[in-house]
């Protein structure tokens, strides 16, 4: 379709319409009969949407297909985002819950716009668009049914609204959608929550209500995909930590921070794209060895950013996580000098917050000092060992894989080195 720029000669002289359906009627005559971009009438979002759909759908009167679906494809599907569905399944039903008396649905797609969960509402009259996209399975992307709400989201990954006759078909324009992303840990779209009304207004604010709750769901999706990272919680307030409020980091092995969630990118200022600008110690201002041992706390501690930003921490690793965290420790004492300042073993019992950590601590009975130094001894000589045999007696390789310096770790062979061939006399 072609578009021009409107001139004087081409728009009739009228008032400006006073309200929504009759400024989004005077955008669809504008684009669709007189071929002309309506900028200011209704939001950029949807004039894109109607663009892209008008070169692939000529005819916006035309009836709306949704694909059928076969046992064989619903399974795929849910097998292929598993984790996203788990992650959302709490929050899905908390939201539905909470509209329990209203006769909206609740609809979660994939990121290609395929349906994963939808609410089902077997007695609600007048949903005949809703009863037939309302099933798992079914793609309701742009490219099939033209503009909606989860369909914008989907091609740009940002939250949007699509009311009544905004959406492209001539038979969805009784519709009434708000939509927003869920993105994973590598900041990619993993799929798209959406709220949806048939033949009556929301009431109320779905837009606000449905970024709530995606907002949720991608927390709770980035720390199940998270299992082997050290996940940090923080805020400017206590109170704010639990909430979607809440800023979340991802933090690996390697002592890098591996994602920010938003709201964490908004206190830090973003993630950097280089990898030594990612090192925990440059970002929130203490080493990973510092951040383990602030995870026995079960309650939130007081952290001072490099930025000057004061903020309530929390550090665990998730449950039944297997990665080794040890080079962290070796880290702390060569540093500190404090042999017995962090456990040998980390996670996940250590490091995690919770009773079970301080009651692991409690003596009974306990070595004496010295024993305990020397089994602490002993035990970072054989992972240092372990560690250059693995990395065929490389210094630099073992150092980066234990996350200390050359220099560090050359003082700890030589330690280990006097300890099994002290000199006569010693």
């Amino acid at each position: 379709m072609a578009h021009r720029t409107p001139t004087s000669d081409a728009v009739p002289r009228q008032l400006f319409p006073s309200t929504a359906a009759q400024r989004t009627a005077l955008a669809r005559r504008r684009f669709f009969e007189e071929g002309i971009r309506p900028s200011g009438l209704v939001g950029e979002a949807v004039i894109q949407s109607w663009m892209r759909c008008s070169r692939l759908h000529r005819d916006q009167t035309r009836a709306v297909p949704f694909d059928p679906v076969t046992p064989s494809r619903r399974q795929s599907v849910l097998q292929r985002n598993r984790t996203l569905i788990e992650a959302a399944g709490p929050d899905l039903f908390s939201m539905e819950g909470t509209l329990a008396g209203t006769d909206c649905r609740v609809i979660l797609t994939d990121r290609d716009g395929v349906v994963l969960h939808a609410t089902h509402h077997p007695t609600a009259a007048q949903q005949p668009v809703l009863r037939a996209t309302s099933r798992v399975g079914v793609n309701i992307a742009e490219g099939l049914v033209g503009t909606t709400a989860p369909g914008i989201v989907a091609q740009t990954g940002k939250a949007c609204t699509v009311d009544g006759a905004e959406h492209y078909f001539d038979a969805l324009q009784g519709m009434q959608c708000a939509a927003a992303p869920i993105r994973d840990v590598q900041g990619r779209l993993a799929g798209v929550l959406d709220l949806t009304a048939e033949q009556r207004r929301f009431g109320f604010d779905a837009a606000a209500m449905v970024g709530l709750y995606a907002t949720t769901i991608e927390n709770r999706l980035m720390q199940a995909q998270s299992r082997e990272q050290l996940v940090l919680r923080f805020q400017a307030h206590p109170t704010l930590l639990g909430t979607p409020l809440e800023a979340l980091a991802g933090v690996s092995s390697d002592g890098r921070v591996a994602w920010l969630n938003d709201a964490a990118a908004r206190l830090l200022g973003g993630l950097p794209g280089d990898d030594e600008a990612r090192a925990v110690e440059r970002l929130l201002g203490h080493d990973l060895a510092g951040l383990l041992r602030m995870g026995r706390s079960d309650t939130a501690l007081a952290l001072r950013l490099p930025s000057g930003l004061g903020v309530w921490l929390q550090a665990a690793l998730p449950s039944g996580n297997g990665t080794d965290f040890r080079h962290a420790v070796i880290a702390s004492r060569s540093h500190t000098a404090v042999a017995d300042d962090v456990p040998a073993r980390a996670p996940p019992d250590a490091a995690a917050p919770g009773p079970s950590a301080a009651t692991s601590q409690a003596p009974s009975p306990s070595p004496s000092p010295s024993a305990t130094a020397e089994t602490l001894r002993a035990h970072d000589r054989r992972l240092i060992e372990d560690t250059l045999a693995a990395q065929g007696g490389n210094i630099s390789q073992a150092a980066r894989q234990l996350g200390v310096s050359r220099g560090t770790l050359y003082r700890q062979l030589r330690r280990g080195s006097e300890a099994r061939n002290p000199t006569p006399g010693g």
